[in-house]
């Protein structure tokens, strides 16, 4: 174990983006990236496949397809993938860090704002507009995956059933099938024919000597922000027992978390709400609709939750604490990815899985699309939007706030 860990601070040929740049270009994703996780995903994959060649279609794949079926928030662990495919354990680190950081932001004021004056902002007109685009933004990004990883007609009837029976079950229990069982049939189907993929995998994702391109140490700002909260609390005033309460607490659950957004729910309220008294039941669920109208994942409302709790330090450290173990098991996970991928019987498997990730994704832009409104203007966005992205390649942060003053301006 210890060696694998160790084999983490290995970094990825890239040599396009520094860290800098890379931090900067998931600012702008996690600012964006309204609609959950699975937009989230398709704007990583617009940007890091289609646009900038960072990685290979079944690279991403792969890496969508291990976060599904680890704990935690699925979005962001491919995110911290994406990251250290492209910059080893920093890029990771920095990229799971920027794309969190909006969100954070927005629901610290929005926390502010609740505790101060006790009701919500009044944002539906603006977010009602995003609806629409993320929706295009879902299938675009299905599209592009599907041109390039179904071949033929045993991975499109692997990627139909995929997408039909989310749309006509749905549920963590039912991803976690369709996994397994696309898995199964590629490693019956496949042995023998699946060798192109792990070729461009090699050449696309070769480990580099330790610190070749990693600029430094490994700590992001983000995490530097804990440990000086914890650090610091006594000094400034604040409970540090209940800051290491709430780094375990936050960093316990996250590690029981799986199937993403609602799923989470439960279990969250049974501990900060029913065993700790952390925050009310009409607290807790204001807190999980503030986290819905920030861009991001659904779990940034442990953002709120940690500052009802202990103010700007509690949000801190239950924000870190939360999205850190998964996004570590995410990294340790890929590293075992990488050495299994040259067995044959591996790569078949995964040949079978990529076509059912597809479906998956489809079938979660559909279900986000049949959440608006059929009129003129939901129609209209959503036929722009598909325009921008498919005739146009147009980046998806312009389209998201497009859609969003749209909305303001003519719901």
């Amino acid at each position: 174990m210890k060696r694998e860990f160790s084999a983490l601070v290995q970094t990825q040929e890239s040599g396009r983006l520094s860290l800098a740049e890379l931090f900067l270009t998931f600012l702008k994703i996690g600012g964006t990236a309204f609609g959950g996780f699975m937009s989230l995903i398709s704007i990583v994959q617009h940007y890091a496949v289609e646009r900038k060649k960072l990685l290979s279609p079944e690279d991403m794949l792969d890496g969508v397809s291990l976060a599904t079926i680890l704990p935690g928030p699925v979005a962001v662990n491919v995110v911290a993938y994406v990251g250290y495919r492209v910059r080893g354990l920093q890029g990771a680190l920095v990229s799971a860090s920027a794309v969190i950081l909006p969100a954070f932001l927005l629901l610290l004021g929005l926390s502010y704002s609740y505790f101060r004056f006790g009701q919500l902002p009044a944002v539906g007109r603006f977010f009602q507009g995003f609806v629409p685009a993320v929706a295009a933004i879902i299938l675009v990004a299905a599209w592009n995956m599907g041109v390039k990883a179904v071949r033929g007609r045993i991975e499109a009837g692997i990627a139909l059933t995929s997408a039909g029976l989310l749309l006509a079950v749905g549920g963590f229990w039912v991803s976690v099938a369709i996994v397994a069982a696309s898995g199964l049939a590629g490693w019956l189907l496949f042995q023998g024919t699946a060798s192109g993929p792990v070729q461009q995998v090699k050449r696309t994702a070769r480990a580099a000597a330790p610190g070749k391109n990693a600029g430094g140490g490994g700590a992001s700002p983000l995490h530097g922000a804990m440990a000086g909260t914890l650090s610091a609390a006594p000094l400034l005033g604040f409970n540090s027992a209940l800051l290491v309460k709430l780094a375990a607490t936050f960093g316990g659950m996250s590690l029981l978390l799986f199937g993403g957004g609602y799923v989470f729910i439960p279990l969250i309220q049974r501990i900060v709400v029913d065993q700790y008294s952390w925050v009310t039941r009409q607290e807790f669920i204001d807190a999980i609709a503030l986290g819905q109208v920030t861009p991001g994942p659904i779990l940034i409302s442990a953002a709120f939750i940690g500052y009802k709790v202990a103010g700007l330090a509690g949000a801190t450290v239950a924000t870190i604490s939360i999205f850190t173990p998964p996004a570590l098991l995410m990294l340790l996970c890929t590293r075992f990815l990488d050495r299994i991928k040259r067995s044959g019987g591996i790569t078949a498997g995964l040949r079978g899985i990529r076509p059912a990730v597809i479906g998956m994704i489809a079938a979660a832009g559909l279900t986000v699309a049949r959440t608006a409104p059929v009129t003129w203007i939901s129609v209209l966005i959503f036929g722009a939007a598909l325009v921008a992205l498919l005739r146009f390649k147009v980046e998806t942060a312009w389209i998201i706030p497009a859609a969003g003053i749209t909305g303001l301006l003519l719901y």
